[in-house]
């Protein structure tokens, strides 16, 4: 074997656990699509308590209820209903999450005694004067915006990805110009989420504190705060009396339901 030849297989030899790596490792899309599936409960109650702190420090709680269900094809129902304060009692939302569809939002204001449904237009406005926007509260469609990796992922324990809407309508829809996700490897996790506006300035972050282990390796997030780093504002949702697996009928999620 002459030297060039030589000097060839130890290269080859070399890079042949990088070319290994590279072959096991996910791509962007993939990552999304495993950490959403894994968020995903087949029925879960609970109660949650919703804080919102402005810049001075005051705050204003309400406390929610919610219901979830899940069906084949990554569809997924959910039921939130506001129990306190007086002024919110009664509200509530009834969302459909489709995998690969538009999701759809409805609302039901008992002031009004009217159920309205929610646009495309009002994903990115506030979730009941919130730091989360009603797309927070949804997992939104993969399809929705392009995927990839940011940054070298071959080491550290969470991928950084960054999802930019597909188009212009889509980023009107959702209100940001791109999302950058920090998602764990070895739970598929969102841990962090980082929210960019329409002048490329770095306006919203989500964070997760806390996660609820679920059935084969499912997870849920427990507790996660919204920090506005314009207005100054943070938002919490901590989540209690979680319930999982139980028997939910397919009646809670109707529209006649949302008005009751």
């Amino acid at each position: 074997m002459n030297t060039n030849m030589k000097k060839m297989s130890i290269l080859l030899i070399l890079l042949l656990p990088l070319v290994t790596v590279a072959a096991q490792q996910p791509n962007a899309v993939e990552v999304m699509n495993k950490s959403r599936e894994l968020s995903i409960a087949s029925s879960l109650s609970a109660t949650l308590k919703l804080t919102i702190t402005e810049k001075n420090g005051s705050e204003r709680n309400r406390t929610v209820s919610m219901t979830t269900k899940s069906y084949s094809g990554g569809l997924e129902k959910r039921l939130v209903r506001f129990l306190e304060p007086a002024d919110v009692r009664g509200t509530a939302m009834l969302i459909v999450d489709h995998k690969d569809a538009t999701d759809e939002m409805w609302i039901y204001l008992p002031a009004l005694k009217k159920t309205r449904r929610i646009v495309s237009s009002e994903k990115g406005k506030s979730f009941m004067s919130s730091e989360f926007s009603n797309s927070d509260m949804t997992s939104p469609t993969i399809a929705d915006f392009k995927h990839s990796f940011v940054g070298d992922q071959s080491s550290g324990n969470q991928w950084k990805i960054e999802s930019i809407p597909v188009n212009d309508d889509k980023a009107d829809e959702y209100g940001f110009s791109k999302k950058v996700s920090y998602i764990s490897k070895n739970k598929y996790e969102v841990m962090k989420m980082e929210f960019y506006n329409f002048d490329n300035e770095l306006f919203k972050v989500i964070e997760t504190k806390a996660t609820f282990p679920m059935k084969d390796g499912r997870y849920m997030i427990k507790n996660m705060v919204a920090s506005n780093l314009k207005s100054g504002r943070k938002s919490e949702i901590l989540f209690n009396n979680i319930v999982e697996g139980g028997k939910v009928d397919d009646s809670v999620f109707t529209l006649q339901n949302l008005q009751q």
